[in-house]
């Protein structure tokens, strides 16, 4: 049986554990071998990021250096125009092939607006679709048309995301990781710690770096 690859993209300004920690559960739920990091360059519907582009690949890098369930691929970063999640997955799609099994991993938050996503239709043809839950967050879609969508693509078999390529969606039980980039953001620009939201070798760039700064 063909290994399920999973893609996982952010804006990392800066990655943390909720990323990472949540991620590396929903892996062991499912069998994910491989999780490739696709950090955003010009992410359509949120403010710009504080961190550049190089900075927060060093610190995706640093982050999953001794992690080898993940890789990074940055050619989100080499686009002018926005990083719609689409086309990157059609651009995958073509180079590892139409039998390959795929997943994009989502949070709840994003399962919850996907209606709004360019082109959002088309993902269930290209990928499965993992959600991780997110504190604070409904667990119903916000019409009933769309709650119907859910109900006939979810699934509760694992071993159906790596049989077919996509068509698919997990709902994870995974833990509720109360971190987020906002957060940390914020409580360095208060001048307060965070050396229990993300890697030492991370704190450590983003202090040599001067980011975040109150």
């Amino acid at each position: 049986m063909v290994s399920l690859q999973a893609l996982f993209g952010g804006t990392f300004d800066p990655i943390h554990y909720g990323h990472l920690q949540t991620v590396e559960a929903l892996a062991h739920q499912v069998g994910l071998r491989q999780v490739t990091l696709l950090p955003n360059n010009v992410p359509p519907h949120r403010p710009q990021p504080e961190a550049s582009a190089a900075q927060r690949v060093a610190m995706v890098e640093l982050a999953i250096a001794d992690r080898p369930l993940f890789n990074l691929d940055t050619r989100e970063l080499m686009r002018q125009t926005p990083s719609w999640t689409v086309e990157t997955l059609e651009q995958l799609r073509a180079e590892r092939g139409a039998q390959q099994p795929l997943a994009f991993i989502i949070g709840q938050d994003s399962l919850l607006s996907l209606h709004k996503w360019h082109r959002w239709e088309a993902l269930l043809d290209l990928c499965h679709l993992l959600v991780c839950q997110r504190p604070g967050y409904p667990g119903t879609m916000p019409t009933p048309a769309l709650q119907q969508w859910l109900t006939q693509h979810q699934t509760t078999d694992a071993e159906a995301l790596h049989r077919q390529p996509a068509g698919l969606i997990w709902l994870a039980d995974t833990p509720l990781v109360p971190v987020s980039a906002t957060d940390i953001r914020q409580r360095r620009h208060q001048g307060m710690p965070c050396d229990d939201l993300l890697p030492a070798a991370v704190i450590d760039y983003i202090n040599r770096q001067g980011l975040y700064r109150p």
